[in-house]
């Protein structure tokens, strides 16, 4: 039987537990990004998981949605692309990941909207694919109206 000793120098020990430690923390921040970017997602795979959600957003809405209908996100966005994926950035979506895919888009009508609760103008459209919320926005339809991101602004 042989055995074989090896001599490690202080500097070496010493860079191989810094190895370690960088290691076990890059696996720590990684596994937190993980964490926060899965808790960020909203899965949204049934009636009753869409209503919950625009009722945490603030929003009064019809008992089901009015209309359902898939919508191909381009491939090459145009000025009009671009604006809206700015206003999806701003609440933490990008559909720039989505670019050539097909999503479903649901719409309500929005009961409590400041100033047009007596109106029937202001829709919410949801922006679903894969079951997972990509986007979305309330809006008017009326032709001066306007667009905003999925929380109620109080």
């Amino acid at each position: 039987m042989f055995i074989k000793t090896i001599k490690v120098k202080k500097p070496n020990l010493l860079a191989a537990a810094l190895l370690v430690v960088i290691a076990c923390l890059l696996a720590i921040v990684a596994l937190t990004a993980y964490r926060f970017a899965k808790k960020s997602q909203y899965r949204l795979e049934n009636e009753a998981q869409r209503q919950e959600f625009l009722k945490q957003m603030g929003w009064e809405v019809s008992g089901e949605f009015d209309e359902c209908r898939q919508v191909l996100i381009p491939e090459q966005f145009n000025e009009v692309y671009d604006n809206y994926n700015e206003l999806q950035k701003q609440q933490g979506f990008d559909l720039s990941a989505y670019k050539g895919k097909s999503c479903d888009v649901y719409t309500y009508k929005v009961k409590n909207y400041a100033g047009h609760e007596d109106k029937d103008d202001v829709r919410c459209n949801l922006m679903i694919c894969d079951n997972v919320l990509i986007g979305g926005d309330v809006s008017s339809t009326e032709l001066d109206g306007f667009m905003q991101g999925l929380k109620k602004n109080d």
